[in-house]
């Protein structure tokens, strides 16, 4: 009897999540849209609440006028200063969606009804306002962590609570697994804080992508680029004499070889950051392609075989994108594990010292 129960519960939490998300199938068909995968990947100028609504965003940029600031893109718009969405720019024909009296944006990206470019562009985008967002909740627990160790407590006692016993676990993990181990005795605890920051803001941007609502950053090309620019940097700018003459001057080995050498290390060098940004960003957005086109198929087979077809199979499909969605939670720490894993490696690999035997350098 409890077991009938308990599968009676199970169905009806089933049906509910399938009405839940059929239920826009029928509103899609009649208003014609269509689900764009894809373009939950790309950067806004709003931050989608959808069904709520949409918080637009507030834009800073400068073009041949000068500089510009407004509070929206709908601002923007309705300003009287030149400018309009690319949506009503690509067709001049179409009606504009007015809302009390105000005209709204169809595709969020504003333009200059001239066709003039925009030349610096400092708008809040989704992506940026996410990654700020990551830096608020790092400091916002930084802050506090740092404020026990300084009066002593971890430091000199035993941890007090479970967000410090938490986060310690994770910073000597950090420390004295990817921080030790890869760049020396010697100079570890120099870079510490860097992979720290690296680690922790990249998991927290990970998981953000996982909320309701939420956008993950780094499934944003150009913010791994900057995160992966920044270990390459960190690397350079500390890089021992060693690092550079086997770039450039390779000891022992003869002249015509070194000339061939060069170009290669030089390759090298680039690759490095280029497979760290590459790599976090492909993980990252495939995952959540993926679980979108899971879900995806439930419209799929409401519009192939009806709205019956599509509420049989949803408890299946919502069961599997589930599985998918508590994989990519472990991707997320994974994903940030990596990450800090080979910029303690190539930090490493830059600041070590070498002890060369130069005196047969001309055989």
């Amino acid at each position: 009897m409890m077991a009938s129960k308990k599968y009676s519960y199970i169905l009806l939490f089933n049906l509910l999540l399938a009405l839940v998300i059929v239920a826009p199938v029928k509103a899609v068909e009649e208003s014609n849209n269509k689900v764009d995968i894809l373009g939950k990947l790309q950067n806004h100028s709003y931050l989608d609440f959808t069904p709520i609504g949409k918080l637009e965003l507030p834009l800073l940029f400068k073009d041949q006028d000068g500089w510009h600031f407004f509070s929206s893109t709908t601002a923007a718009i309705n300003s009287n200063q030149g400018y309009t969405d690319e949506h009503y720019l690509a067709h001049p024909n179409a009606d504009k969606k007015i809302v009390n009296g105000v005209i709204k944006p169809i595709a969020y990206h504003l333009v200059r009804e001239d066709g003039g470019h925009i030349d610096y562009n400092f708008s809040l985008s989704s992506h940026l306002a996410f990654f700020l967002l990551s830096g608020i909740v790092l400091g916002l627990i930084a802050f506090p962590l740092k404020s026990k160790y300084a009066s002593g407590i971890g430091r000199t006692s035993e941890p007090k609570g479970t967000f410090q016993n938490m986060f310690e676990t994770l910073i000597l993990f950090v420390r004295d697994d990817l921080a030790r181990p890869n760049i020396g005795e010697k100079k570890y605890l120099f870079f510490t804080p860097y992979l720290l920051t690296a680690f922790f803001m990249i998991l927290f941007m990970n998981l953000f992508g996982l909320m309701p609502f939420g956008v993950s950053s780094t499934a944003d090309v150009t913010i791994t680029a900057a995160l992966a620019t920044m270990t390459f940097l960190v690397t350079q700018i500390f890089a021992s004499k060693d690092h550079w003459m086997h770039i450039f001057w390779f000891p022992g080995v003869p002249t015509p070889i070194r000339l061939i050498l060069l170009p290669v290390e030089l390759v090298g060098l680039i690759t490095k950051p280029f497979a760290l940004a590459i790599r976090l960003f492909a993980n990252m957005a495939s995952g959540k392609v993926l679980v979108y086109s899971i879900i995806g198929l439930i419209f799929v087979f409401a519009n192939l075989f009806g709205d019956a077809v599509a509420y049989g199979t949803s408890p299946i499909i919502i069961a599997f994108a589930l599985f998918i969605f508590m994989i990519k939670v472990v991707v997320s720490f994974l994903q940030a594990y990596i990450f800090t894993m080979l910029s303690a490696l190539f930090i490493g690999m830059a600041v070590a010292e070498h002890e060369h035997d130069h005196e047969h350098e001309s055989h």
